[in-house]
């Protein structure tokens, strides 16, 4: 009887799978060839799911490029910009700044002197500007105090002097909601094309028809005289008579100090032209300084302020004048619209050293 329990133990053992302690019983060779064969078809078929799922995905890819293509081609490029103005408070007033379009002056070296052309390109390159062609914005401010409209320069007008881009001021007006024979006051910063060449069109009307235009008297005379028609100045001679003189009746001389026209005070600011003027602008105990020519480029001739500019009457004494009034708006933290500044000009100027920096205003869409 023991002898019989112990051959069925071991029999129990042999049958045991290996390994556990179990009782299943081995799979038989039939069993496992079976298995086999149902892992090799899931394998095919899992195979053939992924490489239909692969070649639907590619054409479902393929025809979305191809909508895609089709798409853009069907919808042309604009080749069009944001209008050319920019609107925002101060004080009680009303400010919109409109642009005549960029004025370009070329390669930097004949027009920025008494630097070495080879700091002069390494300063626009340095601060991420072409080296080679400088190109000035043409910013002009209108002021709305609620009893005047008062624009401040009126840029090249029909002339192409310095290329097809600039003249598009009233332009830029109209696109801002403004109409030229709503502007109560033009004031001028001194008597130079780009600043005085749209007070009358090509016939000699006026384009502000109920404007009084204010310029400094001293620039007046200047760049009106016909004795000076043979000079080296001949070119803005010219256009300084021909939008000057028809209106001559309508304009009125500002004293330096003067506040001339309520919150707009003028400040001498002599070198670029004999009469050249800067403008303190307030409202509500809000302030901000248009710099006219102060300073042509917001690098150049702020880093580098005694740094000369070709178009500079006496280039010596516009530095003077850039160096002493900079250095007053720096001080008491004022704001100031630059006409030629990158749009729409307008920030603050702090000491860096010997010179300046600019700051530029973050523009706000809402008022």
């Amino acid at each position: 009887m023991l002898a019989c329990r112990n051959r069925r133990s071991m029999l129990s053992a042999a049958l045991r799978p290996h390994g556990r302690s179990g009782g299943r019983l081995p799979r038989t060779i039939a069993q496992n060839k079976r298995r086999k064969r149902r892992k090799r078809m899931t394998f095919d078929v899992s195979r053939r799911s992924l490489l239909a799922l692969g070649a639907g995905l590619g054409a479902s890819l393929g025809a979305s490029a191809m909508l895609g293509s089709s798409a853009m081609a069907r919808a042309p490029k604009l080749g069009t910009q944001t209008p050319y103005w920019h609107r925002f408070i101060l004080g009680d007033a009303e400010v919109t700044v409109v642009s005549d379009g960029p004025l370009p002056l070329g390669d930097p070296s004949g027009t920025f002197t008494g630097v070495p052309k080879e700091e002069v390109k390494k300063m626009l390159a340095d601060n991420f500007l072409s080296p080679d062609n400088v190109v000035l914005e043409q910013n002009s401010p209108i002021v709305n105090t609620g009893d005047k409209l008062i624009l401040f320069d009126t840029g090249m007008g029909s002339s192409k002097m310095f290329g097809a881009s600039t003249g598009r001021q009233q332009k830029s007006m109209m696109e801002a909601g403004i109409k030229p024979e709503d502007i109560d006051a033009v004031v001028c910063s001194h008597a130079h094309i780009d600043h005085i060449g749209g007070i009358v069109d090509e016939g000699g009307k006026p384009l502000f028809p109920n404007a009084q235009v204010y310029i400094a008297q001293s620039d007046f005379d200047f760049w009106t005289d016909e004795g000076k028609l043979g000079s080296a100045a001949k070119d803005f001679v010219v256009h300084a008579r021909k939008n000057l003189l028809p209106v001559r009746d309508r304009i009125k001389f500002f004293k330096d100090g003067e506040e001339f026209l309520p919150g707009v005070q003028a400040i001498a600011a002599p070198g670029h032209t004999v009469g050249h003027t800067i403008f303190m602008v307030s409202s509500a105990g809000k302030s901000f300084a248009f710099l006219g020519d102060l300073s042509h480029h917001s690098v150049l001739l702020l880093e580098r302020p005694r740094m000369e500019f070709s178009y500079d009457s006496d280039p010596k004494q516009a530095a003077e004048s850039r160096v002493k009034l900079l250095t007053m708006l720096a001080a008491n933290k004022i704001p100031v619209m630059s006409y030629h500044f990158a749009w729409p000009g307008y920030g603050h100027v702090a000491k860096a050293g010997d010179g300046f920096h600019y700051y530029p205003q973050p523009m706000q869409m809402t008022l």
